[in-house]
């Protein structure tokens, strides 16, 4: 793919590596040269000094080409109008900006954005921790679904996937075995320490820990 980011702080220069490293035709925008210095010395992309909204650099970029557009700089407005350039007038297909203030999240979101507000996520990871132990909700975008983890004990030991998934409700995803993540079968048969990794219908929560004598 070929993906432009904007902004080479922290954020920007982890997601660079990391797209990098896959093998992604990565562009990386920042206003300062000091800023690549994050990057170390294995990122093979191209990096670019000026703004993310500025349209001749973004053609620079290939933006006519690109598949993706990130807008993770340390300002919301930059990370904003950037991402609406990327998306009103380069239409590129996937357009993502971070945003630190809620409220704009919400509004930008309701536009029909597609925006990350790391002060909600770390705020519900945070939750998550307190309330809810085994159960996070920050890892799937809608607030219908979220992930638990089930440690398998005398209760399950013995019994496959097949018996204990509940349609429309609980579906395990994945299972942590000693060292190794397995991706199940129905017939998969569940072994003591086993922890199982589960998409649950948020509204039937209570019922599924009740059910698998989670406290």
């Amino acid at each position: 793919m070929h993906i432009i980011i904007a902004g080479c702080g922290r954020v920007g220069s982890e997601l660079a590596r990391l797209l990098s490293n896959e093998g992604h035709d990565v562009i990386i925008i920042d206003k300062n040269k000091s800023s690549f210095d994050r990057l170390g010395g294995v990122f093979n992309g191209v990096t670019l000094v000026g703004s993310g909204f500025d349209a001749e650099l973004l053609k620079q970029a290939g933006i006519e080409k690109a598949d993706a557009f990130c807008a993770v700089t340390n300002g919301d407005n930059t990370n904003l109008i950037s991402a609406q350039v990327a998306k009103k007038i380069f239409n590129v297909p996937k357009v993502i900006a971070r945003v630190y203030d809620p409220q704009r999240a919400h509004i930008y979101t309701a536009l029909g954005m597609d925006v990350i507000s790391g002060t909600i996520l770390f705020a519900a990871m945070i939750r998550d921790k307190i309330i809810e132990s085994r159960f996070s909700s920050y890892l799937i975008e809608t607030k219908e679904l979220g992930v638990i983890e089930i440690e398998v004990k005398d209760n399950l030991k013995g019994k496959t996937i097949k018996d204990i998934n509940i349609p429309r409700e609980f579906i395990v995803v994945a299972i942590r075995r000693l060292r190794e993540v397995i991706i199940p079968e129905p017939t998969t048969v569940l072994k003591e320490k086993d922890v199982l990794m589960g998409v649950v219908k948020v509204t039937s929560l209570n019922a599924i820990k009740e059910r698998f004598g989670l406290s």
